[in-house]
C-alpha cells in the first residue's frame, strides 16, 4: 500500500445470502470478514436479521464492539421472518428505500456469496456508480471461486462492448477479506465524462441522513 492514497472507510455495507450455502468455507469466510472489519474499527451496515451469512458477519462485528446497523423492510419483520437483527435496526417500507439508505449511510460495499437478492443489490450499486450517483468502492469476496463465473461474464460483456473498460474497474474482487478491504481503501473512482454531468435529485431519505448518522 506504500505510495497509494487510502480513502477513509468507516462503514461498510455487506450484501449476502440468507442461507449459509453448501460449503462451510462460506460461513468461515463470513465470520472472518466480520472479524477483519471489527479489528480495523469499521462499522457494519447490512440488511438486518440473522439468517445464513447475515448472522455470521453481524455477530463477528458486534463481538469486536463495532456498531451494527440493520436496514430492513417492515414486511420481513412480520412473524420474525429473518430473525432478530444484531445491533440497531431501521425499518423501511420498500426494498428500494432500503437500498438507497444503505448507499447513503455506507462508505463502501462488499458482496459475499448469495442468490438473486444479493446479485441485485451488487449490480444496483455498480450501475449507480456508473451513473455517478455515488463514487464509493464496490467489491466481491470471491470465496472458493464462487464469483468466477460472474467475473468471467462481466469480462465477456466488456469484450462484446456492452460494458466499457472504465466501468469494469468499478467492480473489485479479492479472495481474502484483508486483501479486499485494502483494495476498497485504495480505490480511485474514474467517472464517465458524459454520465458525470447528470444531475440527480436528492432522495427523501437523504434529507434525513444527518439524523440517521447521529443515531449511529
Amino acid at each position: 500500500m506504500e505510495g497509494v492514497s487510502v480513502r477513509k472507510i468507516k462503514k461498510i455495507c455487506v450484501f449476502y445470502g440468507a442461507n449459509s450455502g453448501k460449503d462451510v468455507a462460506f460461513v468461515n469466510a463470513a465470520f472472518h470478514l466480520g472479524e477483519v472489519l471489527g479489528k480495523r474499527k469499521i462499522d457494519l451496515v447490512y440488511g438486518g436479521g440473522k439468517l445464513g451469512l447475515m448472522g455470521c458477519v453481524s455477530t463477528a462485528v458486534a463481538q469486536h464492539e463495532r456498531q451494527v446497523l440493520g436496514i430492513i423492510p417492515s414486511a420481513f419483520t412480520v412473524n420474525n421472518l429473518v430473525g432478530e437483527t444484531c445491533g440497531k435496526e431501521i425499518k423501511v417500507a420498500t426494498m428500494q428505500e432500503r437500498l438507497v439508505m444503505m448507499m447513503e449511510l455506507s462508505d463502501a460495499f462488499i458482496a459475499l456469496p448469495g442468490g438473486f437478492g444479493t446479485l441485485e443489490e451488487l449490480f444496483q450499486m455498480i450501475s449507480w456508480a456508473q451513473l455517478s450517483i455515488h463514487n464509493k468502492p464496490i467489491g466481491v469476496l470471491n470465496i472458493n471461486g464462487f464469483f468466477n463465473g460472474l467475473l468471467s461474464f462481466v469480462d465477456h460483456a466488456v469484450k462484446q462492448e456492452f460494458i466499457t473498460p472504465r466501468a469494469r474497474k468499478i467492480l473489485i474482487s479479492a479472495t481474502t477479506a484483508d486483501e479486499l478491504v485494502d483494495k476498497l481503501q485504495a480505490f480511485r473512482f474514474e467517472s464517465d465524462p458524459a454520465l458525470s454531468k447528470l444531475k440527480w435529485s436528492p432522495s427523501s431519505s437523504q434529507k434525513e441522513k444527518l439524523d440517521l448518522t447521529l443515531r449511529l
